[in-house]
């Protein structure tokens, strides 16, 4: 009988070195001799088209998933060349995935017995759950949490979008790409004193 494979979910904050830790698994199986495939998807722009890199510069190539990836024909595709099926597929920004590819993945790991980590976001800057990030809640067989801390000390849960003041935004699309620049990982109670502190400032009928 095929050895059943599983479906992770490794869910963190920006900054909770989540593609840190893929790329340590790439290359942990690499060292062993373990066939592994790594993909991002296409919605990242912040990377060359097809590199995963982390924070601390360390990087891997990958493939792409655009919109109408179907990765579960990739995959069946390989197998039907005689490709070498992997054994571990890793995907770094898994909250930009679609539902559909999602579930995709879950028909990797079922019918093929193949082990896919996903890495990504849980919420978006308005605290609203990525479609990706839903689905993998919904289906996966092992969800973890990679914590983080916020400057006070608490666990971060928000991925603020700041402006170039470093004030809070709370208006705009869900996706818009950037680093440090644009986003800052904070807790809930930093997160909700800093937009109060931004309404209370912009009502003073002098702003300075």
């Amino acid at each position: 009988m095929k050895e059943r494979g599983k479906l992770y979910f490794r869910y963190g904050t920006m900054g909770s070195a989540k593609t840190a830790l893929l790329l340590t698994n790439a290359y942990n199986f690499e060292e062993r001799g373990i066939a592994y495939l790594c993909y991002k998807p296409a919605t990242d722009t912040r990377e060359e088209k097809s590199v995963i890199r982390s924070r601390i510069g360390i990087e891997r190539d990958c493939r792409l998933i655009f919109n109408d990836t179907d990765i579960f024909s990739e995959i069946s595709n390989m197998m039907d060349s005689g490709a070498m099926l992997p054994e571990w597929i890793l995907v770094d920004e898994a909250q930009f995935l679609s539902s559909l590819q999602v579930d995709q993945l879950a028909r990797i790991v079922d019918e093929f017995g193949c082990n896919v980590i996903c890495y990504g976001l849980r919420t978006d800057f308005k605290t609203n759950l990525f479609e990706g990030s839903r689905r993998l809640f919904e289906i996966a067989d092992s969800i973890d949490e990679v914590k983080s801390t916020c400057s006070c000390g608490g666990k971060t849960i928000v991925n603020a979008r700041i402006d170039g003041k470093g004030d809070i935004i709370t208006e705009g699309e869900q996706v818009e790409i950037g680093g440090n620049d644009r986003y800052m990982a904070v807790c809930r109670r930093c997160w909700n004193n800093k937009r109060v502190e931004r309404i209370t400032r912009n009502s003073l009928p002098f702003n300075f």
